[in-house]
């Protein structure tokens, strides 16, 4: 694409159009951009149009699409086309910085992203300048070019915070710390300078004080892998203004906002993360500062309001005092029965007040509520601080704290007793109360896994939680409701197995409550409760103790999902999927009703995939369906194909991305159940799965390799009779597959099917070729994983084909050939492969090349025959070899940076392990015995003599264990 006004002028029209509601306008505009982002210029005419485009909406359009296409395609990844030319990535990186600082803030926050995400794969290496560049800019004076600045440098070192320790990471920290400590600090000194000279204006104000937050931020990023010697030379610098701006209450800087955090909160709760780090990692160097910080924070905390705007500031300023009551170094501070008796009056109980505003959110914004409640998201709410605190203060001091909590506790019951309607609030922060006094380690797989012993937890249960629990009307009191299916789902670990059993029905109740956040953790505790384990591994409650339940369960379930706001509840798909896994063949009569709904819900989402979670546990119930149903009686599998593939098709045809990799795998389960030839409506579809475009996406290809194989173990006669014409395009998709070092297994799953499966006939005139591109891949690129995978290979074709044609194969494409793969690959390697299949493979493959093969026995390659063995009995005897070259440890583990659908592996579509070689072979070791037996009886003389010569004294010894259990002799 050349840059010219009129590309521009094109670029703009689709932009516009892309923001048009009427979807039969913006998706051909998306595609036409998707169509043109491959071409040379494209990333530039972007830049051009945000940087000069008159229109402002187009300008923000520009950097937003000019972001997610640099998301999208920066990084270069093995085996596939560098999406962006070098010369726009050497533009790119000489202009963006200086764009980014002279836009405007909606867009230098989109190309700041930019830059990080730019900067994560290419700086220090390959952009050594990027940090010179930005630091200069401190000298410009211009705050809104600093700030730019401030923002890049925060999301570029932001993931200094939850890296690995590594070497590379430590010299990159080191160059950034050489480049850029010092002028920060400066920055910092000179930003607090100028909120003095300015503390009557309160613009200057606004945009020094995100200066600082920001700064902060820097510091807590810099500060987090170690203590740099430069911030430890200047810890007066930083610290003593740290205290001084916590102590700080300018007027003008005060909101009117309740919600909305102001910039002073914003400020002071960085701080506050900043000095828990130190006390946590840092706290001999801390030391002298950390009583006047503890005295600073602690009059924050009580002076804060209960306005939502403070719950961060509040929230970190506790974390703080957490995380230093739990340091033996500062117990001291905390002894005093007066100071504990304070903070749990003055900070950790009005803390765990339900607020209106939680009230809000539970009734408004359930989703956002369970978000934060159950899924420990809450890591800022005043709650879940309040709750850390106590548990860092029962480290040193269990006995006085539970006594202090266990008076607040009975007080709120009384109180809650005496008036429930009005009063619900006190019985809810009691219950809170005692779950944070009680849990002292806690699991998402087990729920509390470790219990305060001065809490006595099924007591509380019985007089407090069942009460609830048991009420008539699920309706009433749903706050309350809902912390009792918490309390059961929290302690199902420490509860006994009679009250969960107790619980179960009441919480099968619960299915139908009006309120979301009800329902939701009424399905959230059954599922948890389903998961149990009990003795002999089984699960805890069984489907005989679920029977009396098990219709109401199911049906509730179901209406559940057509409660308002729970139409695509995750949680409520995860437990329908794990009933349906626990009761097994007790949901058979249930099903033709059920698969219905689960059809219909499929086709509804389809139209929009908006909740991964739950289309994922949709699937997964569907699987269930089909296995639990066709174990029964395979014969149904034909009714689930009725019901299931006008939806798939419809899926398939309007290609919803998301969807697509699960109908593969579905299919693959359905094909594999059945047991005669292959339906003609699975053979219609088979030219279609062949389609290029299909493989270009990653997540189609372990899917989509299943259902291939499927193809062939059920249908190769059909495919070789019928289809012999999509025989080159099965084997292109092998090509494609084993060009590539993450996907070439999957070339080798497919290709193994072939070998196995087909008719020798329909593929003997391209078993050269196949051959001939995997000595091609070999040459290019070994890695081990390649080479496991092709040894599998080569022996299944000796397996299947006979050792001669084995040999004779490898010997038409060069001379010789065979004796060097024996050589190079096969001895030295073979003790690399894993899996009891594929080991079984190689062991009959090889010894069917050292007894059925003549060339071995007298020709150059009979000096391989005893080190053949000799590594034959190695794989049978000797530990993995499971080292791998340094260097091939990071392919495939990097998630692709594009926003492609990731493969989803469906549990419940899972495929068993198939063995090739079936009962033909039992044991190979006897089969090594007998096949000798043989061979030693057709050259007498011959096999001892090269054993007795060449044999380590080792592997004769296991070898003679062999012949005695096979009651055979050599001859």
């Amino acid at each position: 694409m050349e840059l010219n006004d009129g590309n521009l002028q094109t670029l703009t029209e689709f932009m516009r159009k892309t923001l048009d509601p009427d979807q039969s306008v913006r998706r051909p505009a998306e595609k036409f951009l998707e169509s043109v982002e491959g071409n040379q210029n494209y990333p530039i005419l972007l830049l051009t149009l945000l940087e000069k485009s008159q229109d402002n909406v187009i300008r923000v359009c520009a950097a937003v699409t000019f972001k997610n296409y640099i998301k999208r395609n920066w990084r270069i990844i093995e085996d596939e086309p560098n999406k962006i030319s070098d010369p726009d990535r050497t533009t790119i990186k000489a202009n963006i910085v200086h764009l980014m600082l002279s836009s405007p803030e909606q867009i230098q926050k989109q190309l700041s992203d930019a830059i990080s995400i730019i900067g994560r794969e290419d700086f220090p290496m390959k952009w050594p300048d990027l940090l010179t560049e930005m630091v200069t800019r401190f000298q410009s004076g211009d705050f809104h070019i600093i700030n730019g600045v401030l923002r890049t440098a925060h999301s570029l070192f932001k993931r200094y915070r939850h890296e690995f320790k590594s070497n590379e990471l430590w010299l990159e920290i080191k160059l950034v710390l050489d480049t850029f400590a010092s002028p920060l600090t400066e920055l910092f000194k000179a930003t607090i300078e100028l909120c003095q000279t300015h503390a009557t204006d309160i613009n200057a104000l606004k945009i020094l004080f995100s200066s600082l937050t920001l700064i902060s931020k820097l510091f807590y990023s810099l500060n987090f892998q170690d203590l740099p010697e430069f911030f430890e030379d200047n810890m007066e610098t930083w610290m003593s203004n740290f205290h001084n701006l916590l102590t700080l209450d300018n007027k003008l800087l005060q909101t009117d906002d309740e919600e909305e955090a102001g910039l002073l909160e914003l400020l002071k709760s960085q701080i506050c993360d900043n000095a828990a780090l130190y006390a946590q990692k840092y706290d001999e160097e801390f030391q002298p500062y950390l009583p006047r910080f503890v005295t600073a924070i602690w009059n924050l905390l009580v002076s804060a309001g209960q306005e939502v705007k403070y719950d961060l500031l509040v929230s970190n300023a506790i974390q703080f005092l957490a995380s230093v009551c739990e340091r033996p170094h500062y117990k001291h501070l905390f002894e005093d029965q007066n100071t504990l008796t304070s903070i749990c009056e003055k900070v950790i109980v009005p803390n765990m007040e339900f607020r209106s505003a939680d009230e809000e959110a539970f009734e408004d914004n359930s989703e956002e509520y369970i978000r934060r409640d159950l899924e420990g998201s809450d890591i800022d709410t005043r709650r879940r601080a309040a709750c850390d605190l106590v548990r860092g203060l029962c480290k040193f001091f269990e006995g006085p704290v539970t006594a202090i909590f266990s008076g607040y506790v009975n007080s709120m019951l009384g109180e809650y007793a005496k008036n429930p309607v009005v009063n619900w609030k006190h019985k809810d922060a009691a219950i809170y109360l005692v779950t944070s006094l009680a849990s002292k380690a806690q699991t998402a797989k087990h729920g509390i896994t470790q219990a305060n012993e001065l809490v006595n937890l099924t007591e509380f249960f019985v007089n407090h939680i069942l009460t609830d629990l048991n009420s008539q009307n699920v309706n009433e009191f749903p706050v309350l409701k809902a912390d009792a299916i918490k309390y059961v789902m929290i302690f199902r670990s420490q509860l006994p197995k009679e009250q969960l059993l107790q619980a179960v029905p009441l919480l099968v109740a619960h299915l139908q409550a009006e309120s979301t956040v009800e329902h939701t953790y009424a399905a959230h505790a059954l599922e948890r409760l389903f998961t149990m384990r009990g003795p002999n591994n089984s699960t805890l409650i069984t489907p005989t103790e679920m029977a009396p339940f098990t219709e109401q369960l199911l049906n509730n379930l179901f209406k559940a999902l057509a409660l308002p706001g729970s139409s695509e509840n995750e949680y409520i798909m995860k437990a329908i999927m794990r009933s349906f896994s626990l009761l097994q063949e007790t949901i058979v009569p249930y099903i033709p009703t059920l698969i219905g709904q689960l059809t219909h819900k499929l086709l509804l989402v389809s139209k929009n995939p908006s909740k991964p979670h739950f289309n994922h546990y949709l699937f997964e119930s569907l699987c269930l369906s089909i296995r639990i149903t066709c174990k029964a009686n395979p014969t149904t599998v034909g009714s689930f194909e009725e019901a299931l593939f006008p939806v798939f098709t419809e899926i398939l045809q309007n290609d919803v991305q998301e969807f697509v990799p699960y109908v593969f795998q579905v299919m693959s389960l359905l094909l594999e159940i059945h047991t005669s030839s292959i339906p003609n409506s699975y053979m219609a579809l088979f030219p279609h799965l062949l389609q290029p475009v299909l493989w270009e996406r990653t997540g189609n290809i372990p899917p989509l390799v299943r259902l291939l194989q499927a193809y062939l173990e059920k249908g190769a006669a059909t495919i070789a009779s019928s289809a012999a014409d999509k025989i080159p395009g099965l084997l292109g998709v092998f090509q494609k597959l084993i060009a590539s070092k993450a996907n070439d297994h999957q070339g080798f799953y497919l290709m193994n099917s072939i070998i196995e499966h087909m008719p020798t006939e329909s593929i003997v005139q391209y078993r050269k070729q196949i051959f001939i591109l995997l000595f091609q891949r070999l040459q290019s690129s070994k890695t081990t994983k390649f080479i496991k995978s092709f040894m599998v290979f080569i022996n299944l074709y000796g397996v299947k084909y006979g050792a001669i044609a084995l040999q004779e194969i490898f010997d038409s494409i060069q001379p010789k050939m065979f004796g060097m793969v024996l050589e190079k690959i096969v001895i030295p390697e073979v003790q690399k492969v894993s899996g009891p299949v594929e080991k079984k493979i190689c062991a009959v493959g090889i010894i069917k090349i050292l007894t059925e093969c003549p060339a071995m026995m007298d020709t150059e390659y009979t000096k391989l025959w005893t080190p053949l063995l000799q590594a034959l009995i190695g794989l049978f005897e000797l530990p993995e070899d499971d080292s791998i070259p340094d260097d091939e440890h990071f392919i495939d583990i990097e998630d692709t940076a594009s926003y492609q659908t990731a493969f989803s592996q469906l549990a419940f579509a899972g495929k068993k392990e198939h063995d090739p070689i079936g009962a033909a072979v039992s044991n190979p070791k006897i089969l090594l015995a007998q096949s000798l037996h043989k061979l030693s009886t057709a050259c007498p003389g011959r096999v001892l003599s090269m054993l007795s010569t060449s044999l380590n004294a080792e592997a004769l010894q296991y070898l003679q264990g062999y012949l005695l259990v096979a009651s055979v002799q050599l001859v």
